[in-house]
């Protein structure tokens, strides 16, 4: 799990001097994780007319993104950081699995909760967001498919996006992203450079990004990935322990 090794430490606080953000992220507190029985899992309802379970994606009020069934009795919920490679890896691993296997099914929904435990979080989150909802899990998936490219296009960047330090706030993400080579990866994805610039000059939407981060470490999760299956959490972040989890809780 990420916490802050001493590559992503240093890479932090590359970004922080970047991107003066307050993530606030508060001291380690054990979160409450109530067992609960595994539930009955009763038939799924039907989706949307031509849709797949996998194709329904909504927004929710703590800034997440759930995928599938509103009505599954299993609720994966991933606390995630866009930048995290522990995250990556459990994406690579099990993401395939999830969306094909246990989302479709209509037994599993699967929301993921953007951590931004480093700075460089922030303008990710913000550019995820800026696609609409229906695409917004795929570019997560894209990200985590592509970490360890987009990892070394952005350490090459963080000179030129120095630079953002000196500038207006509006301007600042639109620097970071352009040098860190975000602004190209999602281009290549479908989103225009116009559309980014601008939802990264909203300066309202990266401090939303970092009010969340700070509600996230209230709550007492403190590393990537955290993940918890119909509440209780699961104490690793391997694939195969999640997996499973959900077989545990009734997903297949």
């Amino acid at each position: 799990m990420t916490t802050f090794s001493p590559r992503l430490r240093q890479r932090a606080f590359a970004a922080a001097a970047i991107l003066p953000l307050a993530l606030g992220l508060a001291a380690c507190k054990k979160a409450d994780n109530a067992t609960s029985s595994t539930p009955t899992v009763a038939a799924p309802t039907t989706p949307p007319a031509g849709k797949q379970w996998s194709d329904v994606i909504v927004p929710t009020a703590e800034g997440g993104l759930v995928m599938g069934n509103p009505a599954a009795p299993v609720k994966l919920v991933e606390y995630g950081s866009l930048s995290c490679p522990h995250c990556a890896k459990l994406a690579q691993e099990g993401m395939e699995k999830i969306v094909n296997t246990y989302v479709k099914s209509g037994k599993v929904s699967y929301e993921f909760r953007s951590f931004a435990i480093h700075p460089q979080d922030v303008p990710l989150t913000v550019l995820v967001r800026c696609a609409p909802t229906e695409a917004s899990f795929g570019l997560i998936e894209q990200l985590f498919m592509n970490y360890d490219a987009v990892e070394k296009r952005s350490e090459a960047g963080f000179p030129q996006a120095q630079a953002s330090q000196n500038q207006p706030p509006a301007q600042r993400l639109i620097t970071v992203s352009d040098a860190l080579g975000y602004t190209e990866f999602f281009s290549a994805r479908g989103l225009s450079v116009d559309q980014q610039h601008k939802c990264l000059a909203d300066t309202a939407a990266a401090a939303k990004v970092a009010k969340e981060a700070e509600n996230i470490s209230n709550k007492g999760i403190e590393s990537t990935p955290t993940v918890f299956v119909n509440g209780n959490k699961v104490g690793s972040s391997e694939w195969s322990d999640v997996d499973k989890a959900l077989q545990a809780a009734g997903a297949v």
